[in-house]
Formats: structure tokens, sequence, C-alpha cells
């Protein structure tokens, strides 16, 4: 099980690799939502989104013998990127299994980034069992996305630097959306905020059809998705709540948010006009729903955890005729 002191020891082995990203604002934001708007633009980080930081977290915490063998990952994108980077900064091979249908950004930075890249059908195939069977015939460790205990720790990083950034703002009460795909970063934020800054709450934030999150924590019981694919948020499209993210989510969250696509392409609009970054949709739906669920969001201010900028141009363009 994942806790606090694994987060901490993860922020230790962190030090001198990953990013520590800002605290965004803007006043124009700020009147959209009703309410003062704080943004942590995780598209900012290494691999340009979060999933560098449970990337690392994970394999700086092998045994040497272990990790020189090297690694293997399943993603659609970021932490394909993520994994392949901190890989190649160790000095090991990397394999990750991906959509045929993700991104193709994704696909050619992945690769670029030194892993090799192994592609499969989502609607047909299971990443899971090609990951598992690649890693045992291969004698690869297996970084999975979200649900192990090294990973959600090094997402949770995350946490302790909301924890001091909004403590230096004078913040003490206020809502976090995060964008939610299997729970890994929104499970690693809850547990550093619940030890650091108890007064934050966070709320996971999903595409509207695919959010198996914000159903599970209203029933109590994992909840699944109906489809595997078709929806613009690729990077937060996972099948359900993760066995071991699930319970932390539980203990510690407030109600799930959900968002339409269109919602999420009029975020990353908004984002890129008014704090001048790059989103892609899974990773602007947080914003989204500060945005256009703000009758759901209590208190005067809300904080945003942007979690991704990995967008192709032609997702990019299409956000863009928001501002037409």
């Amino acid at each position: 099980m994942s806790t606090l002191e694994l987060v901490e020891a993860a922020a230790e082995r962190l030090k001198g690799h990953a990013r520590e990203t800002p605290i965004l604002s803007s006043p124009f934001l700020d009147e959209l939502a009703g309410r003062r708007v704080l943004v942590k633009p995780e598209c900012l980080q290494h691999t340009g989104s979060f999933k560098y930081r449970g990337a690392w977290s994970a394999i700086s915490a092998l045994d040497e013998s272990v990790r020189q063998r090297g690694v293997i990952a399943y993603s659609s994108g970021n932490h394909a990127q993520g994994v392949a980077y901190a890989a190649t900064q160790h000095g090991i091979a990397s394999v990750v299994v991906m959509p045929a249908d993700a991104p193709q950004l994704k696909i050619e930075n992945t690769r670029a980034l030194g892993a090799e890249v192994v592609l499969y059908d989502r609607a047909d195939e299971s990443r899971e069992e090609i990951g598992e069977t690649l890693a045992t015939e291969r004698g690869l460790t297996l970084i999975r996305p979200y649900d192990e205990p090294q990973v959600i720790a090094g997402q949770g990083t995350v946490g302790l630097e909301l924890a001091r950034q909004t403590h230096d703002l004078g913040v003490s009460e206020a809502d976090v959306l995060i964008c939610c795909g299997g729970g890994g970063l929104t499970a690693g934020i809850s547990l550093a905020l619940e030890g650091h800054a108890p007064g934050l709450r966070p709320r996971p934030c999903e595409p509207e059809g695919f959010d198996d999150v914000k159903r599970s924590l209203l029933t109590g019981q994992i909840q699944n998705n109906n489809a595997a694919s078709g929806n613009i948020c690729d990077a937060i499209l996972t099948p359900q709540p993760g066995k071991i993210t699930f319970p932390i989510l539980k203990r510690l969250c407030g109600p799930g948010l959900a968002v339409t696509e269109q919602e999420a392409l009029h975020a990353m609009a908004l984002s890129f006009l008014r704090l001048k970054i790059v989103l892609e949709p899974g990773g602007a739906v947080s914003l989204a729903s500060a945005l256009f669920r703000k009758d759901e969001i209590e208190g005067d201010t809300v904080i945003v955890v942007a979690s991704g900028g990995n967008t192709d141009p032609q997702v990019f363009a299409q956000a863009l005729e928001f501002l037409t």
C-alpha cells in the first residue's frame, strides 16, 4: 500500500531530476470560474507530463541488479514517455506497449526517448497480457502506469509541492481538481495533501462517458467503463480505477467531476490564451471542470492540476477554433 512515507522518499530521489512546476493564474480565468483559479502546469514537467515523476520514482527504487535487466511499461503515451526517458537516464533498456491509435506524437517521442515500442489494438487486445508476457520472456520489470506503489509515490510529489506553494500563497482550504485515469496521480496527491495540507480536498476529473472514478466514488464500488476508446482525452481513458488507487480515492477524495470533449478543447484554448501553456485534452479536463462545472465546486479558490501537454498539432488546432 502506498503511504505518505513512500511519497516523501520518492521526493528525495527525485531531487535534481524532476522540475518543481510553478503555480499560474489569470484574472480572466478567475472571472470565468467565478473564483480564484490556481493552476499547477505539469505540462512543463520533463516529457510533457507528471508521468516522469512516477517513472523515475519506480525505476530508481529498483535494486541495481534488477534495474540493469531493463523495464517494460504499457501506456497510451505519457507514462510511455516518462518511462522511456527515466530508463535512458538510468542507462537501461525499456520496452513500451502502446495502442496503435495513440497520438502519433506520443509514439514518435517514446521511440526518440530510447524505448522499443510495441503497438497493439486496444479494442481487441489486452495491454496487460502483452506486457506480462514480454516481461516474463525478456526478464524485464513491469512498471505499471498507476497501480504501482512507487509510481503513486512519485506522482504524489506533485501534492507535496502544492502543499508548500499554497501555504506560501495563504491558501489553506480549496478543492484540488486533478485529471484522473486509473488514479495514480490523484491517489498520490491525496496522500501528500492528507499529511501536509488537509484543508485541500482532492477531486478527480474525467471525460463524460469515461467517468468510472466518479461513478465508483458514488457507489463505493469499482465501476467499469463500457468502452476502451472513442474519446479525445486519450491520456486518461482507463477501464476502471486501480485496485491500489481506489481505496485511497474512496477514503480521501471529494465527488468526481466530468466534462465533455468540447469543454476540454475549450479549456485547452483558454489555457493557451490566458496562461500561455499548451495542454492536451486529457490534461485539460481539470481546468474545464473549474470553468464549466463551477456550481459543483466549493470555496472562493480552486486549484487545478493541469496534468499534461502532449497533444498533436491537429488536435491543438481544433482547440484553437474556440478562439475564432
